[in-house]
């Protein structure tokens, strides 16, 4: 358990930092090309990578975090009946959407995320889907405090809420990857919402319910109940995404983005805090919270008495 929790934390660590110099690249380097002429030799090779493996780097960081997360907590059968389905539906959906236009609108991806999976869609797509469709799915999970057997009306409301944590980052993302001056993909239609078509929104929130109902049907017989020190992990990278396409937003464009992203903490990070904190505390928090008086005495005390 010690050896997951000391890789669980190494890859958590590894995809806030390559989250944080991916942005510092696209938001200071890129932007001022004498900065990168004056680049020393071990500088110069650390912006040459940076830009050919950056944003792989990031993700799969992300993805492994949720994978050893889950296995921690959840145990490995549990993760892989969420990330099989989760990568499997979701690249399913890309690659219609990139072939046909449905359901996310006529768009392609450019380069910077790794090698395309029939020259369509980058490899690392389907893993951020998993990692932030698990992400979303257990925070909306604990805050309603969802147990096994409970009525099918907090299952579906919990598949919802995570499927809107979900499209809520999409919310800052898409603007950030397709608009911004260095972008990872581009729609190939003028879309009504911020360049964005509606149904790209529509295909966000679809494609994460399908995936994330599979997910809960193969759970349905699994006690899952997680405290709010165990949902430390999933906040920090929920917040951590949220903050890496936010701050592109509203940096690199113009202020009516600022509308969107504003959307984004109302409909995801304002609720991702309020389920997190709304989840049940973990067994140490709750002993704290017993008064004195239930308190059994210990041993010393006992003998001293």
């Amino acid at each position: 358990m010690k050896h997951k929790s000391i890789a669980e934390r190494f890859c958590l660590t590894a995809h806030v930092v390559s989250t944080l110099f991916g942005l510092a690249g696209l938001l200071f380097i890129l932007p001022n090309p004498e900065l990168v002429a004056n680049l020393p030799p071990m500088g110069m090779k650390l912006f040459s990578w940076g830009m050919t493996a950056g944003g792989i780097t990031y993700i799969v960081f992300g993805a492994a975090t949720l994978a050893l997360y889950g296995y921690r907590t959840l145990g490995l059968g549990t993760t892989l009946a969420f990330m099989i389905p989760s990568v499997l539906l979701s690249l399913s959906s890309e690659l219609l959407g990139t072939s046909t236009g449905f359901p996310f609108g006529h768009y392609q991806y450019l380069s910077g995320l790794g090698y395309k999976i029939a020259g369509l869609v980058p490899f690392t797509i389907p893993l951020s889907w998993f990692y932030m469709g698990l992400t979303c799915y257990l925070l909306a999970r604990a805050g309603l405090k969802l147990t096994m057997g409970d009525r099918w009306g907090r299952q579906l409301a919990a598949l919802a809420l995570g499927a809107v944590l979900l499209t809520a980052w999409d919310l800052v993302l898409d603007p950030a990857m397709s608009q911004a001056p260095f972008p990872f993909w581009q729609f190939q239609e003028v879309g009504e919402f911020f360049g964005m078509p509606y149904r790209n929104l529509v295909g966000w929130m679809g494609t994460g319910l399908v995936f994330m109902s599979v997910g809960a049907f193969l759970w349905r017989r699994t006690p899952i109940a997680l405290s709010r020190s165990q949902l430390t992990v999933p906040l920090i990278v929920y917040l951590t995404n949220f903050f890496f396409g936010a701050a592109i937003t509203v940096v690199e464009l113009d202020a009516r983005f600022l509308f969107p992203t504003a959307l984004s903490i109302l409909f995801g990070v304002i609720p991702a805090l309020i389920f997190w904190w709304n989840a049940k505390p973990s067994l140490e928090t709750m002993e704290s919270l017993l008064p004195s008086d239930n308190i059994n005495p210990s041993p010393v005390e006992v003998a001293a008495k």
